[in-house]
């Protein structure tokens, strides 16, 4: 049969409770238990096997089944109780952190750009932690009431399903996503119309629907291009996430970018701020620019300052190789057309995004949005300083630590990672309004108050349904793979629901070394099998399907699970997704976590973990060198690099078979006279005090709204007043000084090799010659800094005076300063660029040293 349409059909709603179907269109369900619950009591099996979907639920739950709970009485009180939540959550009584903290900024526009949203099990359209940390964003978003959208994909068959193969092989499924049975609906314009962009592509136009998700008080927009008049290949390309080839690979991102841009302009919007989630979305820039440059005359130069201004960008990858960079050949195929309605020639704009790489000359997306945007982030303050390192040869002349990248360290959406449980704890504990406060320190201190034995007892309850969630996963695993009835019967006995249980559950990249703990299997062994202090660690990930060893990696673990020694405590579970992840970092006893420093941008499954009491074993990389006390997990080997990987390899893998050995074992298995863990609980309690209250998404979204959002508002209307004038005017001094920079020569004269006591004055010299610049167009800089053995500390910079100038056309400078401890003190004077219009000071990259 040759489908014309899909329509999901479904029963008339009762009455009483026919809010139900709103309810399940807005996602506000999927971080609200209560609401899910009047979803699953109707019928569980079938919530379970729609993979928890309310839209795909009401299509095929039995009428009579809708019938019956209208006319229960308790139903219809929890029905009424969620309604009242749900409709004070979306027209509050009190105005929200945003609108109470920024009232005047009620009607702008934030747009959030990712390549992946992962929201909930039941939109399978992440494949990892971009994408989750993308729908924490979101949904954080929603609550602090910012004025946000999300624009992305809504890939017909998202990211494929997993099945692991009787040798451990990974079979990548694709399924397809039926839109019927999803919580979206055709986004509409003022009019009432479906929106359809289209964008060029070479021969051909590619059209995109639009698509809208509402999460909370935030919608989220989605193009899907399987859709009419498309060709069957361009319904194809778009198909799944990070599918295909390079030259896929180059049409999702100019889909996303510039079709993005043109579907926020056609729903109505006109953003001040557009933040760039990774360097997938930034073709957006030059299709911003491209509006200016054809709509309001602006030219290339004037356009880019004026769309830089409302730029964010976050980065997320610490690995130079990991960062998108095209060949030209491709941007010629794919961009020859559009540079020339940029107003710029072929050299100009491959000028733009230029890096050499060990391939070759690259067009490189990051490269691309560091130059277009005005504010740059990693995602913890390690991947901060790592990132200022990678791209410092974009800004040559300033120091590695004054790059122009900063961090807003991620964090994770309490209400969706949390355990009922934790929550009902949290909340007798805590105080009844602890969530209107998550990033309170004060409030999270008074964990300490929960009684041991109450803590322990959850915990227990959540390792319990772990342990039947895997014995049911790994029994249908075996049914899967046409395994024999003991082989499958056995399933129900791998755990022992009194160990000690590790999780590692994650992307299986190879940088993450999911491996490393197999690297002395003997040892390994002897930790796992020993009678009185029983071990068991449950792996789950998926590698991606072009990754041969990360693909290898999973095979290995699988195969181990099998090995005598080791099955039943090694599990590998298939098909990781939200779902898992939520039984996992609620119900094991330690979060387990070795990737190669520093190659973790953040990590927040073990954000998640801490939350709901579970104490991290870690690298200290990512976010867990800002997290780790000594006192709320453990940390595994030095932080510090090494000289090849066979070496880091070897010092991480003894480490952490030691830290099992002689500290997290024993301390797990010392029971008081009343059986509790009393020193193991105490880890627990202040992994939750000090994870929870500051690696939560208010925080990280305040932290953006406070540092990058609320200037770029203001600097989107300050360039765009009197139709640009400003953008213009500081694009003509740009170049001024970027013509006359060549001339500027600085020199002076400071103490040298001299000895002075603490409080001597020292008085600083510095003599520049500025050609055709004026001292207006400059500031002359003091740097001082103690030397410590070849490193920098306590590096500061004043702002030297302008003493007097010559007829030579020469301009003195001085300043001074004063010892205020004993050390080497090394002194430095530099010249830069000053524009009341800069981002800030190093945005140039032009800098001259004495």
């Amino acid at each position: 049969m040759k489908i014309l349409g899909r329509v999901a059909v479904f029963p008339v709603m009762p009455s009483r409770i026919n809010r139900i179907y709103e309810l399940a269109f807005n996602l506000w369900w999927s971080w609200t238990p209560l609401a899910q619950e009047l979803y699953k009591v109707l019928d569980p099996q079938l919530w379970d096997a729609v993979n928890h979907n309310p839209v795909r639920f009401l299509s095929h739950v039995a009428p009579i089944k809708l019938e019956q709970a209208a006319s229960d009485r308790h139903y219809q009180e929890n029905y009424d109780a969620v309604l009242a939540q749900f409709d004070q959550y979306m027209h509050p009584q009190n105005p929200t952190w945003f609108k109470q903290t920024h009232p005047e900024l009620a009607d702008k526009t934030i747009a959030y750009f990712s390549a992946e949203f992962g929201l909930h099990e039941a939109l399978p359209i992440y494949s990892g932690g971009l994408g989750v940390l993308a729908g924490d964003h979101i949904k954080a978003a929603s609550d602090l009431g910012l004025p946000f959208i999300g624009v992305g994909f809504l890939y017909p068959q998202g990211y494929f399903t997993q099945r692991i193969g009787r040798d451990g092989t990974q079979e990548a499924i694709s399924e397809k996503l039926q839109f019927s049975e999803v919580p979206a609906t055709p986004a509409v314009n003022a009019q009432g119309e479906e929106v359809v962009i289209w964008v060029d592509l070479p021969g051909r136009r590619v059209y995109a629907k639009v698509w809208k998700i509402q999460i909370g008080r935030v919608p989220l927009y989605l193009m899907d291009t399987d859709t009419d008049p498309n060709q069957p290949s361009d319904r194809e390309l778009f198909a799944r996430l990070y599918g295909g080839n390079e030259e896929t690979r180059i049409v999702q991102e100019i889909v996303l970018g510039i079709g993005g841009v043109r579907a926020v302009r056609a729903l109505g919007y006109n953003p001040e701020v557009f933040h760039m989630n990774d360097s997938h979305p930034v073709f957006l820039s030059l299709e911003r620019i491209r509006q200016l440059v054809q709509e309001h005359g602006l030219g290339f130069n004037q356009a880019r300052e004026a769309v830089a201004a409302g730029n964010v960008f976050t980065t997320h990858t610490p690995v130079p190789a990991g960062n998108d960079a095209f060949t030209h050949e491709l941007m010629d195929k794919y961009f020859s057309n559009y540079w020339p309605q940029l107003g710029l020639d072929r050299e100009s704009f491959l000028r733009l995004a230029a890096q050499d790489t060990q391939w070759g000359p690259r067009f490189s997306m990051t490269v691309l949005a560091l130059s277009l945007s005005s504010f740059h982030n990693g995602v913890s303050k390690l991947h901060g300083s790592v990132s200022r390192s990678i791209w410092q040869f974009l800004w040559p002349g300033v120091d590695a630590e004054e790059v122009p990248i900063t961090h807003v360290t991620n964090g994770v959406h309490t209400q969706t990672w949390l355990a009922a449980e934790m929550d009902a704890l949290y909340t007798k504990y805590l105080g009844a309004d602890w969530k209107l406060h998550l990033d309170e320190q004060k409030v999270w201190d008074k964990v300490s108050q929960i009684p041991d034995a109450e803590l322990w007892a959850v915990h227990q309850k959540l390792r319990a349904k772990l342990v039947n969630f895997v014995h049911e996963r790994v029994r249908q695993m075996r049914l899967e793979v046409g395994e024999g009835t003991a082989e499958v019967a056995a399933a129900s006995n791998l755990l022992d629901p009194n160990a000690l249980t590790f999780g590692f559950a994650r992307r299986f990249a190879t940088y993450k070394r999911a491996t490393l703990i197999f690297r002395d299997a003997v040892r390994l062994q002897k930790i796992l099998s020993d009678p009185e202090r029983p071990v068991q660690i449950i792996f789950a990930g998926k590698a991606h399907p072009a990754d041969e060893p990360g693909k290898s990696f999973i095979q290995r673990v699988y195969q181990a699970s099998r090995e005598a020694g080791f099955e039943g405590r090694i599990i590998f579970l298939e098909n990781y997704d939200m779902n898992m992840a939520r039984y996992l970092v609620q119900g094991v006893d330690v979060w387990l976590n070795n990737p190669i420093r520093p190659n973790e941008a953040s990590g927040t499954s073990g954000q998640k973990a801490s939350l709901n009491g579970i104490p991290n074993a870690s690298i200290l990389d990512g976010w867990w060198p800002e997290a780790y006390d000594g006192k709320n997990g453990w940390a595994i080997g030095e932080e510090r690099t090494y000289q090849d990987q066979e070496t880091q390899d070897q010092a991480d893998s003894q480490a952490e078979y030691a830290l099992l050995e002689d500290d997290i074992v024993p301390m797990f298995f010392k029971r008081d006279k009343d059986g509790l863990p009393r020193e193991w609980i105490g880890v627990m309690k202040e992994a939750i005090r000090t994870v929870a209250s500051y690696f939560n998404t208010y925080r990280m979204v305040k932290d953006y709204a406070e540092k990058f959002y609320l200037p770029a508002i203001a600097q989107t209307a300050q360039t765009a007043n009197d139709s640009f004038l400003e953008a213009k005017d500081l694009a003509a001094w740009k170049e001024r000084v970027r013509a006359g920079w060549p001339q500027v020569a600085i020199s002076a004269k400071a103490p040298r090799d001299e000895k002075m006591p603490v409080g001597q004055v020292i008085h600083i010299q510095a003599i520049t010659r500025l050609g055709d610049l004026t001292p207006d167009d400059v500031t002359v800089e003091l740097i001082s800094a103690r030397d410590e053995n070849g490193t920098l500390l306590n590096q500061n910079s004043i702002p030297m005076q302008l003493d007097r100038h010559d007829e030579n056309g020469l301009y003195y400078y001085k300043a001074q300063e004063t010892t205020k401890e004993g050390g080497n003190l090394v002194l430095s004077v530099r010249i830069l660029p000053n524009h009341k219009g800069l981002f800030n000071k190093h945005e140039m990259g032009l800098v001259s040293w004495a």
